[in-house]
């Protein structure tokens, strides 16, 4: 049995670490990254302002990303992640298989909406969002006023056409709360799930 549950959110909202953590708390679980599938600097457009689009789906070669994640569904035993059995995993989990897909746009992509078991949103305000932002180091590097001009509007759209789609089934989880709390309420939450796929 197959499980796939999804991550998404608003930049720095700190869904690369909860999926890392829960990868080691979950039984047989792997973690597809968007990140991995942006297309190179020379390839991402540029705005009126000189910004480089990269919070936008022609940034990102999607179709490879939908081929990786179907190879998985059609084979997870035989992903080439190593999994590490947690000891606090039930041996009726034994053959359950866990996809984390983590990524900040991929709810309003189409190929892949069909594919999700459970989505989730993680959220910020926008100051602790831009404070956060403002700690990373990007290749290439933040230009000035890109934060505003481009990244923080790009997230207010998204999160909007997702609010707006009655049919889309999102928990939003709130950033500012502990990653022990977040952790917490995931693991707790794809467990029952996954007992839901058992039964």
């Amino acid at each position: 049995k197959g499980f796939i549950m999804f991550s998404n959110s608003v930049t720095n909202g700190g869904k690369t670490t909860l999926a890392q953590k829960l990868k080691k708390m979950l039984p047989n679980c792997d973690i597809i990254s968007q990140d991995d599938f942006f297309k190179p600097e020379s390839e991402v457009e540029t705005d009126e302002h000189g910004f480089k689009l990269y919070d936008v789906l022609d940034a990102l070669y999607m179709d490879e990303m939908v081929t990786r994640i179907r190879n998985w569904i059609k084979s997870p035993a035989s992903s080439d992640v190593v999994t590490d059995e947690p000891q606090s995993a039930c041996d009726n989990l034994k053959n359950v298989y866990i996809l984390i897909v983590e990524g900040f746009l991929l709810y309003n992509y189409e190929p892949l909406n069909e594919l999700w078991d459970r989505r989730y949103f993680l959220t910020l305000p926008y100051e602790e969002c831009k404070r956060r932002r403002s700690t990373r180091v990007y290749q290439p590097a933040d230009a000035p006023g890109y934060f505003d001009g481009h990244v923080w509007p790009m997230y207010l759209k998204y999160k909007n056409e997702l609010e707006e789609n009655a049919s889309m089934q999102v928990a939003y989880l709130d950033g500012t709360k502990s990653q022990e709390e977040l952790l917490s309420y995931l693991y707790s939450d794809i467990m029952q799930e996954l007992n839901k796929l058992r039964e």
